[in-house]
């Protein structure tokens, strides 16, 4: 599982699910869309240890091999020093299964997922001038990160429960409009008798 944190540029502090990378046309076709100001804009902003993506950003470079162990390290918030950086990246490009890391990892294999995020770096690095300049996401301690996802997962939570309330609202209110409706001929024939 990736504990990653994202947050669209357009809602500060409000994260949201990550994405996993598609296929090498798709990631092209959505740069084309980005760079022709034709996309909604939307950014999906991520947070991964600074320090973890710039080692897989050389062994990269350098041609060595990526484990997997190395590319879970770059969103892991357990044993990571709350003072490490956490810097953001776009992950907006791609798709919607990066939760999945089993899937993810058959997917892209360990390089390729490192190489995902690395383009991810490179791409907030060239569109967060796009970004109102009061939303653009700053670096943030580890700490400050789990804090972050804390106040996302009672937020999601919250959600969930008030989505959970309507509906039962609703259905209670269709069962009483459905207890009515059967009262009404049961009535009418009372009176036709």
């Amino acid at each position: 599982q990736v504990a990653c944190i994202v947050r669209p540029a357009s809602r500060p502090n409000y994260p949201h699910r990550p994405m996993a990378p598609k296929e090498a046309e798709a990631k092209a076709a959505a740069q084309e869309e980005a760079d022709d100001g034709s996309s909604d804009g939307g950014f999906g902003i991520c947070y991964v240890r600074e320090k973890v993506l710039k080692d897989l950003r050389e062994q990269v470079k350098a041609g060595k091999e990526i484990t997997r162990e190395a590319v879970e390290k770059l969103t892991a918030d357990e044993d990571i020093d709350p003072e490490e950086t956490m810097v953001p990246v776009d992950m907006a490009d791609l798709g919607d299964d990066i939760e999945d890391m089993d899937a993810f990892m058959q997917k892209l294999g360990a390089k390729g997922i490192a190489e995902a995020f690395i383009a991810a770096e490179e791409r907030f690095k060239a569109n967060k001038d796009k970004m109102p300049a009061d939303e653009v996401p700053q670096p943030m301690t580890a700490k400050e990160w789990k804090e972050l996802a804390e106040q996302a997962e009672l937020e999601d939570m919250e959600s969930e429960d008030l989505e959970d309330e309507e509906e039962e609202e609703e259905l209670d209110d269709e069962d009483e409009e459905d207890g009515e409706a059967a009262e009404e001929p049961a009535a009418k024939k009372a009176k036709t008798s």
